[in-house]
């Protein structure tokens, strides 16, 4: 996976796992939310921002342990 650097496209992969039903009023107010973050973000970094998630860590929920079986 290639770095991702367009507002939109980080959105779109970080809001993929929710399954938000699209055009609803909570789904367009995350990614509004989301949108002003990451764009205030980018404009205040010295440099251009790109997200690699290809590199993000795995996160290992061990549902045992909560109950959760």
């Amino acid at each position: 996976m290639d770095p991702i650097s367009r507002p939109q496209a980080i959105i779109d992969f970080c809001l993929a796992p929710l399954d938000l039903d699209p055009g609803s009023e909570s789904e367009k107010e995350v990614r509004r939310r989301l949108e002003h973050v990451i764009k205030t973000f980018q404009a205040k970094a010295a440099t251009p921002v790109a997200v690699d998630f290809s590199r993000m860590p795995s996160q290992v929920i061990n549902e045992a342990a909560h109950g959760y079986e």
